[in-house]
């Protein structure tokens, strides 16, 4: 996804979108090449952490400091969305994750393989939920670095085809997430909410008997089973 479309998916509107798109292959990548920071433009760069030293780069030049002080900040916002989005496409976090996982000395071999295949499928599923909702399943909120890839069916009772489903898994908001990983809230097939009686101020949570979940029919079995054995009845 380039830079411009994702800027929008997380809700970004498009002048926003096309202002920092072209800050960042435009001026920025001409002032970094011309001080040496880069051969020809930003967007060569794939990594995080190649970006962020550039970046730092960036904002320690003189020309930088003027323009984004007469942009009212928009220079250096662009640059740290930017980098944010290297970080998503690239999922470079959940390669040094796994990095980290491999160099637990306390860990057991299989121990290891059983977190680093977790933590893959993890990313997977997650990356597999965006595209398929672009936003809060409930709400449609669209920033997606503030959505959580929450699975119906538990990911513990799951089996491996069921854990990267994404019909098994609903984009919400953490407070969403949270109170329906707990059962205090599921969906009917029609996608209007269900609240448990044992959740006590849940307006205050942000949940009201308006809520409704934007379902497909591939979603109405993980459902079932949420409702039947994780939700804590009504």
């Amino acid at each position: 996804m380039h830079f411009e479309d994702w800027l929008v998916s997380i809700g970004k509107s498009a002048k926003t979108a096309k202002s920092y798109s072209g800050a960042i292959f435009g001026v920025m990548s001409t002032w970094a090449a011309k001080a040496g920071l880069v051969h020809q433009s930003l967007q060569e760069i794939k990594s995080v952490e190649a970006f962020d030293s550039v970046r730092l780069g960036i904002r320690q030049l003189a020309i930088f400091d003027a323009r984004n002080t007469v942009g009212k900040g928009m220079y250096s916002a662009a640059l740290n969305t930017y980098a944010e989005y290297l970080a998503d496409v690239t999922q470079e976090h959940i390669a040094l994750d796994i990095n980290k996982i491999f160099a637990d000395s306390t860990l057991t071999e299989t121990e290891r393989a059983t977190l680093a295949n977790t933590r893959l499928g993890q990313g997977k599923f997650r990356s597999r939920l965006i595209e398929h909702w672009n936003g809060c399943a409930v709400t449609g909120y669209r920033d997606t670095r503030f959505l959580v890839a929450s699975h119906i069916k538990p990911w513990s009772r799951s089996n491996n085809e069921e854990r990267l489903d994404p019909f098994n898994g609903l984009l919400l908001l953490p407070n969403l997430d949270k109170i329906f990983d707990l059962g205090y809230i599921s969906f009917e097939k029609s996608g209007a909410i269900c609240i448990s009686r044992e959740l006590e101020g849940f307006e205050t949570l942000g949940v009201h008997g308006q809520l409704r979940a934007r379902l497909a029919k591939q979603h109405h079995d993980y459902l079932t089973y949420h409702r039947d054995v994780v939700f804590k009845g009504r």
